[in-house]
């Protein structure tokens, strides 16, 4: 296995592959592990011509073929951000017949509304499992890449790029619209109620 790039062993703020280099040390030869990371590891630098840290380590990544597959996650099931997050898998031995690909996921719709946070539920859940286990094309959820087709799009690995799920096309119900119009008008009336006695205690 050829070296990790000079340029790699990222610092903060965009330290998320210095965090990967080191769970694959920890790892064994037969090793796999699961890490959660900001979407923008999965893309950063790609499209970029200057040289970039993050795209040059995920490059090797994908060069060395220790990438399983990567799923993209909902929006807003993390307290620390709304923004939805990945799932990278790694695996030192992958099977013989999943080597040189990656198994891209698109789990973005896989959410239920919660308050204050949204949440996987089981049945989604089940979907991502079953359907990542068994290597799955799905429409519009699941597609497998071949490593030269990641090389195309300058080694940016997020499920997004490559599994449209068609959500620009889709319209929210009215009563979801006017519910969320009459918090606001409850919201702005007491705002301006506070406004108003502020006013009142200047003049």
């Amino acid at each position: 296995m050829g070296s990790v790039p000079e340029r790699g062993w990222l610092s903060r703020p965009q330290g998320d592959w210095g965090w990967v280099q080191i769970v694959l040390a920890s790892l064994n030869d037969k090793g796999r592990a699961a890490i959660v990371l900001d979407t923008g590891a999965a893309s950063r630098g790609s499209g970029n011509a200057n040289a970039n840290k993050e795209k040059d380590v995920r490059r090797w990544f994908v060069e060395q073929d220790l990438i399983e597959g990567v799923i993209y996650l909902p929006e807003n099931l993390f307290y620390n951000t709304t923004a939805p997050g990945i799932v990278l898998i790694l695996n030192k031995a992958k099977p013989r017949d999943h080597k040189g690909k990656l198994f891209l996921l698109n789990a973005s719709r896989e959410f239920a509304k919660g308050d204050p946070k949204n949440y996987l539920p089981e049945e989604s859940i089940r979907r991502i499992v079953e359907t990542f286990r068994n290597w799955k094309e799905q429409d519009k959820f699941s597609k497998i890449v071949g490593k030269d087709e990641i090389a195309k799009n300058d080694f940016n690995i997020s499920p997004s790029r490559y599994i449209h799920t068609g959500e620009g096309e889709e319209y929210r119900p009215i009563a979801e619209i006017v519910e969320e119009l009459e918090v606001l008008e409850e919201e702005t009336k007491a705002t301006d109620t506070a406004l108003k006695g502020i006013l009142s205690k200047l003049l």
